[in-house]
């Protein structure tokens, strides 16, 4: 967990999540609410985010796209273009939002010029977990939660590493968080392995013998 900075992002619960977006995002409700939203449904990074365009997002008649545009050139590395499918939730919350126009930034700066900076972003959802009291969130804490709930639910590593743009598996492990009832599970599942009682073990044993004779005496045979 993130202390003053230091450290890794909070994974959040869903507690923190409708906190966050219920009382927390006060300064500009609409745009505060649809970035963190798009950072949460879509698992990516806040540059990411910050620098979508309109039409990454809306089609020229303003109506949200089925899949969110990634550019290659916004994503850490550069190393390819990311499609991402609209989810009904994230569809929903694009459709209220909706910019006046069909060009330039989806989340645009101050006076409307260039982008939203992502010192902003951070500084915004700061502010917000001040008000609901929450520790530990960063702008990352919406990409790791997102890649942890996709893991947990069982998505193939594969599938999500499509979905996160890391460039190898071994840094997508380092975003997955495992939680203790989680390893609790996989420990329990070793009570299969403990061995019979040795009571109850040479009762079993000699069932089947005593078993056998009696139905050999049944049948007539010695």
């Amino acid at each position: 967990m993130k202390i003053d900075r230091h450290g890794r992002a909070k994974i959040l619960t869903t507690e923190e999540i409708q906190l966050l977006f219920n009382e927390g995002f006060t300064l500009n409700p609409n745009r505060d609410r649809t970035l963190f939203a798009v950072c949460l449904y879509t698992a990516c990074r806040i540059n990411e985010c910050v620098t979508l365009k309109i039409q990454d997002v809306y089609d020229s008649r303003k109506r949200v796209r089925p899949i969110l545009m990634i550019r290659k050139g916004n994503t850490k590395g550069k190393l390819a273009t990311r499609t991402i499918p609209v989810i009904e939730d994230l569809r929903i919350r694009l459709d209220q939002f909706k910019p006046p126009t069909t060009r330039g930034y989806l989340f645009p700066g101050r006076h409307g010029k260039n982008h939203l900076n992502s010192g902003s972003a951070d500084w915004i959802l700061r502010e917000a977990c001040k008000r609901v009291g929450i520790e530990g969130v960063s702008t990352h804490s919406f990409r790791r939660t997102a890649l942890t709930q996709m893991s947990n639910a069982g998505v193939p590593l594969r599938i999500i590493q499509e979905i996160s743009g890391h460039r190898t598996l071994d840094e997508l492990y380092k975003y997955l968080e495992v939680q203790p009832e989680q390893v609790k599970g996989a420990i329990a599942n070793l009570s299969m392995l403990t061995p019979v009682e040795e009571e109850i073990y040479l009762k079993k044993s000699m069932y089947h013998p005593v078993k056998e004779t009696v139905t050999r005496k049944a049948f007539g045979q010695n």
